[in-house]
């Protein structure tokens, strides 16, 4: 039996500002975006999000919320900094550690470093340090497997730890509403309400076969997880096939400047993954998912690695080539394959590599 933590650092890019500029603090700020309503929030702090204010949200929109909303430029540098640091904390406990993003991980304590033996200990002290080196705060979710660790950190957020046991498993996923199952989405939550499925204890109520009629091989996965069954290891090595960086924007776009502020924010992700992996790819994608959920992807492909300085610049010409007046666009996306180089030097969370904005 494992002993899984899951780490996720609360409002990570805001609170660094916070953090960094003391005229930020107790302030709604948005990270990303313009007071002119041009762009989108890339992260909103918590006293934005009491206004409505979130992620991916038009900058328009935003302010419509919460007029007295303060905008900042994003430092992604000075994110990956932070990043680096929280996983160096990480590794005092264990080595492996699985990263789905700058500000979030899984750890396998199952043997810890220091013998300390208690999953709940570990994440405890894990939360004093980054709170006393770097003055930020992280939730922590404690349990045997992956997904069940990766909702319960989500509970008692910003700032908690919640720890769900091998006993009380099944009655807490019994419980769970569809839409908090992670890898359940808006459409797919949708079809399961039509369906008379509003929460775990409804899905467990299916065969197996039914759930693969209805939702296909993920219903495999959705079978076992509302069980509590989440076998997957916390993997700290895996080849990587491609590094790519997606968002699903809270309100569609429909300009092309939004549009391509958009890309350069998903381009300077997708870079800082492919600099940290050491790695350079010879084929880029745009992938572009519309508001009635048609979905396209425009490839580039190079005899030469491309240069990562040129990977948003790329993705803007394709989307120019390929933009649509008055087709509103719910998610943009960029990925890299082919790659000139396929050892990685750190870790990726899973075959492709793709990271989902927070």
């Amino acid at each position: 039996m494992r002993k899984i933590i899951h780490i996720d650092m609360d409002a990570f890019y805001a609170s660094i500002e916070q953090r960094d500029n003391p005229a930020f603090r107790g302030k709604p700020l948005a990270v990303g975006g313009s007071p002119e309503g041009r762009g989108v929030v890339a992260a909103a702090s918590y006293e934005a999000r009491k206004f409505g204010v979130r992620s991916a949200m038009s900058s328009r929109r935003a302010i419509q919320l919460c007029k007295d909303l303060v905008f900042v430029r994003p430092r992604f540098d000075v994110y990956k900094e932070v990043s680096r640091k929280i996983r160096a904390i990480f590794q005092r406990y264990t080595d492996i550690i699985e990263p789905l993003s700058l500000d979030e991980a899984y750890l396998d304590v199952t043997e810890d470093k220091l013998g300390i033996g208690s999953a709940i200990d570990i994440a405890e002290r894990i939360r004093k340090e980054i709170k006393s080196e770097l003055n930020l705060t992280a939730s922590a979710g404690i349990s045997i497997n992956k997904f069940v660790a990766k909702i319960a950190s989500d509970i008692h957020k910003p700032d908690g730890l919640t720890f769900i046991g091998p006993s009380k498993i099944e009655k807490f996923m019994e419980s769970l509403p569809v839409e908090k199952f992670y890898g359940v989405g808006k459409v797919t939550a949708e079809k399961m309400k039509k369906l008379g499925l509003s929460n775990g204890a409804d899905l467990k109520a299916l065969t197996a076969q039914e759930m693969e009629k209805h939702f296909g091989k993920s219903g495999r996965f959705y079978y076992q997880i509302v069980r509590g069954i989440d076998n997957r290891p916390v993997q700290p090595h895996r080849q990587v096939k491609s590094v790519g960086a997606e968002d699903t924007f809270a309100y569609d776009l429909e300009e092309l400047s939004d549009l391509l502020t958009e890309l350069d924010r998903i381009a300077q992700l997708v870079i800082d993954r492919l600099q940290r992996n050491k790695l350079k790819g010879r084929t880029l994608t745009l992938k572009v998912k519309y508001h009635d959920f048609r979905q396209i992807t425009r490839s580039k492909s190079s005899s030469s690695p491309i240069d990562w300085e040129d990977i948003a610049s790329i993705a803007k010409e394709l989307m120019k080539a390929n933009y649509e007046q008055k087709q509103p666009i719910r998610l943009l996306g960029i990925t890299l394959s082919n790659f000139y180089e396929t050892k990685v030097s750190e870790a990726s969370e899973d075959d492709s590599d793709q990271l989902r904005l927070f």
